[in-house]
């Protein structure tokens, strides 16, 4: 044996080898983690999700179960840890534990794969998805944000929402990054099957059902301003509602609804029984208008969060209270257990369970209501549409927030709602973002963060159902069990041959 041979044997190379081979893998997922991450609101630069995908799936080619597991968690880890930055103002731990837990579901994700191709590619779509779909469900009713059908809401794909909802469009992203790796490896056959997919249900979406115009009325979203990163139950209460009694000196008459964020009215008891519910009824009157306003109500250990309506003659005459809740933010889930380590950074009182039909009727319409959080939960929207909603509503606060991130996911999915319900979104916020949404997704406007502004123009009820809002998630259930299965049905069928 060679002295030269000896050398590159020797155990100290072979471990400095592995070493570069180990950071080289490390930086392969951080690089298309941070490619996915960018294909997200605030950046919505949907294209680098694909190239994201493709270099996941180079990364978990013919690896044992347990590297596909890590790999596919670096990967997660590096797309969730920034893209869920904003969790940080409401728990630190919470925040680490979580971007760590999500991750580990999309490292999960790769194992459920066949190590070989081509049935990693056909199974990881329907994978990933089921990985979106828990997420979306446990621990703790879900955080489903941060999910890649937000960075496509730009793309030729969006239109599979009218079909299976957000998840069908989480799916159809990962096949269209797992074709462009068929492609890549110049294996024609996968990579012509996965375009055919890809166009077939992209064509389905388009033929969908979308429903239709019944009636147009004029509507004001207000924007009272004011500064970010200021929780509704830290800031004061009186000032909030100020700057929004303020804004709605802009509103231009006539006008049929006028819409208040979520929280911009903060009180003990009932607002019917308050002097606030007074000058509201008043405001109502003189405007000559259907008001929404979004109302925090104390009750006990307790609050209520809620969306009242008001008449043009000043009655309360309807009432929707959110049901899905923000864990941390809107309750904090085993107190019991948290509150001997976090002590006074826990809110102090937690939110009712609402229990309402997600629905606000009114002498300007039936209006399908998704508060705030809620608008990441497809089946609180479908259940507002379901309920007869003729125009979708997202009123929420923002202000919690510092930054964009998580005020740009939600545009993106509100778009995406609206899209996949048919129907005229409006969203208001008391610092950014406000907005006025075609059933196309289109955003005809939009306020910047912290300005006082109102939102002012003419929009469309509609009516008709969408097959995803008829169906719900079961189409891209469906469809993901089964390229699961097909996956795995070839990989063995092709180690058999």
């Amino acid at each position: 044996m060679s002295a030269l041979t000896f050398w590159r044997r020797s155990p100290r190379t072979s471990a400095v080898h592995d070493a570069r081979t180990k950071w080289k893998v490390v930086g392969r997922a951080f690089l298309a983690g941070l490619l996915l991450a960018a294909s997200l609101p605030p950046f919505g630069w949907w294209p680098l999700a694909f190239v994201g995908l493709a270099l996941l799936d180079r990364l978990i080619a013919d690896q044992p179960v347990w590297s596909r597991f890590r790999r596919g968690w670096l990967v997660a880890a590096a797309l969730l840890f920034p893209t869920l930055s904003w969790l940080f103002s409401f728990t630190a731990p919470g925040y680490v534990i979580a971007s760590a837990y999500y991750a580990a579901l999309f490292g999960i994700a790769c194992m459920a794969c066949p190590p070989s191709a081509p049935g990693r590619w056909i199974a990881l779509p329907g994978a990933w998805m089921l990985a979106e779909a828990n997420r979306g469900r446990w621990p703790f009713g879900g955080v489903p944000v941060s999910r890649l059908a937000m960075g496509q809401v730009d793309s030729p794909l969006v239109s599979v929402v009218r079909v299976g909802g957000p998840l069908l469009l989480d799916l159809l992203t990962v096949a269209v990054g797992m074709t462009l790796a068929a492609t890549i490896a110049r294996r024609w056959r996968p990579a012509g099957a996965g375009a055919g997919f890809v166009v077939a249900l992209v064509l389905l979406g388009v033929v969908a059902p979308s429903g239709h115009d019944i009636g147009s009325l004029r509507i004001a979203a207000v924007q009272g301003g004011g500064p970010q990163g200021t929780r509704f139950f830290d800031a004061e209460a009186q000032v909030v509602f100020q700057r929004h009694l303020d804004a709605s000196e802009l509103v231009q008459t006539p006008v049929d609804v006028v819409l208040w964020p979520e929280n911009v009215v903060n009180i003990e008891g009932r607002v019917t029984n308050d002097p606030v519910g007074d000058q509201l009824s008043a405001l109502a009157q003189r405007l000559h208008t259907t008001l929404l306003v979004g109302v925090v109500e104390g009750d006990g250990n307790g609050f209520h969060n809620g969306q009242v309506a008001i008449d043009p003659n000043g009655e309360f005459i309807d009432r929707y209270e959110k049901v899905r809740r923000v864990p941390f933010g809107e309750y904090v889930p085993l107190r019991w257990l948290l509150e001997h380590f976090a002590g006074n950074s826990l809110i102090k009182r937690d939110a009712f369970d609402g229990h309402d039909p997600a629905t606000l009727h009114t002498p300007a319409g039936t209006f399908g209501v998704a508060i705030s959080w809620e608008v990441f939960f497809p089946d609180r929207v479908r259940a507002a549409i379901r309920q007869g909603g003729e125009v979708l509503l997202n009123p929420t606060n923002g202000a919690s927030f510092h930054g964009s991130i998580i005020q740009s996911q939600q545009i993106a999915t509100t778009r995406l709602e609206a899209i996949m319900t048919g129907r005229w979104a409006v969203q208001a916020a008391p610092t950014g973002f406000s907005a006025i949404i075609t059933p196309s997704g289109h955003v005809v406007q939009r306020a910047g963060i912290s300005e006082q502004r109102v939102l002012e123009g003419t929009i469309e009820r509609r009516t008709g159902i969408t097959w995803a809002v008829r169906l719900g998630d079961w189409p891209a259930l469906i469809l993901a069990f089964a390229l699961i299965a097909l996956g795995w049905l070839l990989a063995l069928w092709s180690r058999r041959a």
